[in-house]
């Protein structure tokens, strides 16, 4: 892994540990800040939002300065943003506080993802920015239950100093190792980043990283409920189970950028009917506890394959001025998110049970493949800018 890359893969880890650790405090958080758990959810929901809408906000914001110092302040808005989470006094501060550190999280990935495929040949272009999401996949292995596991023990807040310590190595590595004149904004600054919107291979892409981000999370959200219910999985099962979610989805990952490299989008097309078929087939033997578990696996390696592929068909179709395209496709990830969770929730409110809420991942993601044939058959009357190396 170049070195430039590893130091963003740092930063990443540290993001990612901060986004997914609080679902395993909420007890915690709760009961230290006299809150009901479901309020305490919301903060998941209030960083969801930050990602959301301050992906944008950053993104132009910055898009006239330098691409290093931009990832330098974005890191250290992670520190700070983490620092005020460990002494929030009450609720809302802390709600606060997860909203500011979120409105980095989407420019980080945005505009590291257009500085990771600068820094390699352009056939390694996805497996770059596949090397810097590991750090997000790895976080779910390692950073989620480690500091799960230290809040339990010392409380939840030492969970957010331990990363603000991590986060202090990111932007150390990052103005250490990132090349001062790497990824330069373009000449068009702002004006040029704005005018790449209207492109329509840009909005298709967004389109499909949010559809599919949407189907994972219909089911996803429910995975506890539907494992104990319909698999017969006790609780503490579970926990290895998504453990074996996040391993998947880190070998998803280095296989997507690689298969990227070769054939980008007959990648994202296979992998979303491959998703398709797996919820069905997750509906049909999902009551069969080790069908279950090897679904869960497979999910999650299949979820991670379309993430670099997706990220580089942005910074491509956008290649005359990425950052704020890139960036925006962060927030439809999340909007995907957020959108699948609350489409499950409706169906489940609607009467589906839990053993058949995968057929709604099913539609999601061949609605999502619908998106990606069109885009795919575009491309043969407008091609996707192929950006010298």
């Amino acid at each position: 892994m170049p070195l430039p890359i590893l130091a963003l893969a740092i930063a990443s880890f540290c993001i990612g540990t901060t986004e997914f650790v609080i679902m395993g405090l909420l007890p915690e958080v709760a009961a230290d800040l006299g809150v009901t758990i479901p309020a305490a959810g919301l903060l998941v929901t209030g960083y969801a939002l930050g990602v959301v809408f301050g992906a944008p906000i950053i993104a132009m914001a910055t898009a006239h300065l330098p691409r290093k110092p931009v990832l330098v302040g974005l890191a250290a808005l992670f520190v700070v943003g983490n620092l005020f989470c460990a002494i929030a006094p009450n609720y809302w501060l802390l709600m606060a506080a997860r909203v500011f550190t979120a409105f980095g999280h989407g420019a980080f990935f945005g505009i590291g993802s257009v500085v990771a495929a600068s820094l390699v040949p352009r056939n390694k272009r996805a497996s770059a920015i596949a090397l810097m999401f590991a750090g997000l996949t790895l976080s779910n292995i390692l950073g989620v239950p480690a500091g799960t596991a230290l809040g339990e023990a010392f409380g939840w807040r030492s969970t957010f100093l331990a990363v603000v310590g991590i986060g202090l190595i990111s932007v150390a590595a990052i103005a250490w190792l990132v090349p001062s004149d790497v990824a330069e904004p373009s000449g068009g600054g702002l004006r040029g980043e704005l005018r790449v919107l209207g492109k329509l291979q840009v909005w298709l892409a967004m389109l499909i990283a949010s559809l599919a981000s949407a189907s994972l999370f219909a089911v996803f959200t429910y995975i506890k409920p539907y494992l104990t219910d319909v698999s017969g999985l006790s609780t503490s099962a579970v926990t290895w189970v998504l453990l074996l979610f996040g391993a998947g989805m880190t070998i998803g990952n280095v296989i997507g950028g690689r298969l990227a490299d070769w054939k980008l989008m007959p990648t994202v097309i296979g992998t979303l009917l491959l998703m398709a078929v797996l919820f069905v087939g997750f509906m049909q033997f999902g009551a069969i506890p080790s069908v279950a578990i090897g679904v869960v696996f497979l999910w999650g390696l299949l979820v991670f394959v379309v993430v670099p592929p997706l990220q580089i068909r942005v910074v491509e179709a956008a290649s005359e001025g990425p950052n704020l395209a890139a960036t925006l496709n962060q927030g439809a990830f999340n909007v995907g998110n957020a959108g699948g969770a609350w489409i499950g929730g409706v169906a489940l409110s609607a009467g589906v049970s839990y053993a058949h809420l995968p057929l709604v991942g099913a539609v999601l993601a061949l609605l999502a493949v619908t998106v990606a044939v069109l885009s795919q058959a575009l491309d043969r009357r407008i091609p996707v800018a192929q950006p010298a190396e």
